[in-house]
C-alpha cells in the first residue's frame, strides 16, 4: 500500500507538468514570451506575384505542379552552368550578350510553402490573385518614375534624348534611379519581394526593436515595437516610419510617411506587415498595401526560410565610380550627336 501511495505522489506532479511541456513550442522566444524572429532568412520564391490567368480562381498548386516548378528551376540552373563554346562566333552588333553566370542568380529553388500549402500567387487579395489596376492619377505618376534601365527602343547608341525635350536621363546623378545610384531598392525593402539575387535578410530583435538588414542595397529597416506614435511627416524617408505591436504571437508592423523617388513627394500609402512563425520554423511574411494610386488595396503572403547563409556586403559602385563613366559617356554621345546632326 505504501508503494502504491508513493508512486501516486510521484506521478501527480509529473502529470501536472505534462500539459505545460506539450504546450511549449520549439521556436525561440524572448524573455517576455513573445516569438524571437532573430536569424537569417532566404526570401526567394518561385511563386509568381500574380496568379497566371490559366489557374483562374484556383488558389493552390498540386503536388505534381510544385515538383515541376522545382525541377524546372534545377534544369535552368544546370543549363546555365554549361560551358560555352570558345569557338562560337561574335554576337550581332547591338545584341544582348547577357550578364551574370547562373550561380550569381538566386531566383529560388521552389515555390513558397505556407504551413505545407503552395499558393498559385503571392497576391492573396484581390481574390483573383492579381494586383489591382492603377487609377488615372496613378498612371500619370507611374509615367514620371525614373526607370532603372531604359526600354530597348531608346538604346540606339547615340544621344537620342536630345530629340526628347521632356526626357533628361543623364543630365546629372539625380536623373538616374536610386537603384542605379546604389542607394535604395524599394522591392527589396518595403514590402519585401523575391528578387533575382540578394534575397538573404538578417533579422535582429529585442523587446523594443526589430531590425531587418537588407542586402540589396545594404539597407537596415529599424522598426519600433510598442511605440504607438509615428514620427511627424517631416521625417518621411524611402522606407517610411514603422511602428509595431503584438497580436498574440504575430508581430504587426504599420509603415507610413513613405517618400516617393519620383515624383518626389510623400506617398498616400500605408503598409501593414505581419510576421508569424511558419510550420518549418521560418517566417510567414504577409502584408497589405493601401495606396491611393491603385483602384483597391492588395495583400500578399510568402514564406521566409531559415538559412545558415550570411548576407554579403552589397558591393555596388561605392563612391559612384561608375557614375563618372555614365555621365562622361553621355556628354561624349551628345557632342557626337550634335556634330552629326548639325545641332
Amino acid at each position: 500500500m505504501k508503494k502504491v501511495l508513493l508512486s501516486f505522489l510521484i506521478a501527480l506532479p509529473l502529470a501536472s507538468v505534462q500539459p505545460l511541456l506539450i504546450a511549449q513550442d520549439s521556436y525561440p522566444r524572448m524573455p517576455s514570451g513573445k516569438p524571437d524572429f532573430s536569424g537569417n532568412y532566404d526570401t526567394s520564391s518561385l511563386t509568381p506575384m500574380n496568379r497566371p490567368e490559366e489557374f483562374g480562381d484556383r488558389e493552390f498548386y498540386t503536388a505534381e505542379e510544385v515538383k515541376a516548378i522545382s525541377d524546372g528551376a534545377a534544369d535552368r540552373l544546370a543549363y546555365g552552368d554549361q560551358p560555352l563554346d570558345p569557338d562560337r562566333p561574335a554576337p550581332e552588333a547591338g545584341a544582348n550578350v547577357g550578364a551574370y553566370d547562373g550561380f550569381w542568380m538566386n531566383f529560388g529553388d521552389s515555390a513558397s510553402a505556407i504551413n505545407g500549402k503552395y499558393r498559385t500567387s503571392i497576391i492573396t487579395y484581390p481574390e483573383n490573385g492579381r494586383m489591382p489596376g492603377l487609377t488615372e492619377e496613378g498612371k500619370k505618376k507611374a509615367a514620371m518614375r525614373i526607370p532603372f534601365e531604359w526600354p530597348q527602343e531608346y538604346t540606339k547608341g547615340d544621344a537620342w534624348w536630345l530629340e526628347e525635350p521632356d526626357i533628361h536621363p543623364f543630365d546629372g546623378p539625380e536623373n538616374l534611379s536610386l537603384g542605379t545610384r546604389c542607394i535604395y531598392t524599394p522591392p527589396a525593402s518595403l514590402p519585401v519581394a523575391s528578387l533575382p539575387y540578394n534575397n538573404i535578410k538578417k533579422v535582429v530583435q529585442t523587446e523594443d526593436y526589430l531590425m531587418i538588414y537588407i542586402e540589396w542595397n545594404h539597407w537596415a529597416r529599424i522598426i519600433r515595437i510598442n511605440d504607438e506614435t509615428h514620427k511627424h511627416v517631416s521625417h518621411a524617408s524611402y522606407d517610411g516610419d514603422s511602428i509595431a505591436w503584438w497580436e498574440g504571437d504575430t508581430l504587426v508592423v504599420e509603415t507610413v510617411n513613405i517618400m516617393n523617388e519620383a515624383p518626389r513627394e510623400v506617398a498616400e500609402r500605408r503598409i501593414v506587415e505581419r510576421f508569424s512563425r511558419n510550420d518549418d520554423g521560418g517566417i510567414i511574411y504577409g502584408y497589405t498595401v493601401e495606396d491611393a494610386n491603385y483602384t483597391d488595396s492588395y495583400s500578399a503572403e510568402v514564406s521566409w526560410r531559415l538559412t545558415d547563409k550570411e548576407p554579403y556586403e552589397f558591393a555596388c559602385h561605392e563612391g559612384n565610380h561608375a557614375m563618372i563613366g555614365i555621365l562622361a559617356g553621355a556628354r561624349r554621345q551628345e557632342m557626337e550627336y550634335r556634330e552629326k546632326n548639325g545641332l
